[in-house]
C-alpha cells in the first residue's frame, strides 16, 4: 500500500497504509458530529449502528482557570479539563487487548498494523466489548434472529480505519472529512509531532497510550 500520491481532504491525514495509526486530536474535536456522518454514508451503516461516535464528559462545564480547550494539560495538573469530546473508535492498538482475549482467534492483528474481524470465526461472546478500554466492539445483531434466541452477540462490528480506501492512498473517511482536523492519520512519529506542533496534548494516560503504540507511545512524553 503506497503512501504516496494520496488524495486527501483534511490535513490530519498525513500518510496512509501500512503502519499508518489513527488518533485523536481531542482539543481540535467540536462534536459536530461530522466524523459519523462520513462513516455511516461511506460503509452504509444502519441508522442504530456507529463504527465511530462522540464521547463528550463533563458536558456544559468550564475549564479550570485558564485552562479551556487544554484538556490534556488539566488533567496533567490535577485539574477539571471541562467540557471534553472525544472521538472514540477502534485505534487498532499495537497491544490490541480485543486481539488476546478473543477465544476464537475471529479478532487478529494483521501484518499491515489494521485489526481485522474474521467473521466466520465470531461467536458473539462479547469477550471484546469488555476488554477494550475504547467501546469500539459493537454487537448489531444482538436482537437479531438466531443471536437473540441462543443470547449470543452476533457478529461484532467495529471501525475498520477504512482499508480499503487506504488500500488506494485515500484516507479514513472520518478523517478527511473531519471539519477542524481533529482525526489524525499517520504514523507514530507524525501523530506525535502533529500534536506536538498544534500544542494539543494525548489526554489519554500512560496505560492507555501503551495498548495503542506499544513502544512507540514513548514519542508523545
Amino acid at each position: 500500500m503506497s503512501t504516496e500520491n494520496k488524495e486527501v481532504m483534511g490535513q490530519g491525514v498525513m500518510s496512509t497504509g501500512e503502519g499508518a495509526r489513527i488518533f485523536p486530536d481531542v482539543e481540535a474535536c467540536i462534536d459536530c458530529g461530522g466524523c459519523v456522518v462520513a462513516c455511516k454514508r461511506t460503509w452504509d451503516i444502519s441508522p442504530d449502528e456507529q463504527r465511530i461516535s462522540i464521547a463528550t464528559m463533563l458536558e456544559g462545564k468550564e475549564a479550570a482557570d485558564g485552562l479551556n480547550a487544554h484538556s490534556a494539560k488539566a488533567l496533567q495538573e490535577g485539574k477539571s479539563p471541562g467540557e471534553t469530546s472525544i472521538p472514540m473508535q477502534c485505534y487498532h492498538c499495537e497491544n490490541a487487548p480485543c486481539v488476546s482475549v478473543c477465544p476464537t482467534d475471529a479478532l487478529l492483528k494483521k501484518d499491515n498494523g489494521f485489526v481485522e474481524v474474521r467473521d466466520s470465526l465470531c461467536i458473539g461472546c462479547q469477550y471484546c466489548l469488555s476488554a477494550c478500554p475504547f467501546g469500539a466492539p459493537q454487537f448489531p445483531e444482538a436482537n437479531d434472529g438466531s443471536a437473540a434466541i441462543f443470547g449470543t452477540g452476533g457478529t461484532m462490528d467495529k471501525c475498520t480505519m477504512c482499508e480499503e480506501r487506504q488500500d488506494v492512498s485515500k484516507g479514513p473517511a472520518c478523517a478527511e472529512e473531519c471539519a477542524t482536523d481533529a482525526i489524525l492519520v499517520g504514523t507514530s512519529g507524525e501523530i506525535a509531532d502533529e500534536l506536538e506542533k498544534r500544542g494539543s496534548g494525548t489526554f489519554f494516560n500512560d496505560q492507555a497510550m501503551e495498548i495503542i503504540f506499544g513502544d512507540d507511545a514513548g514519542a508523545f512524553r
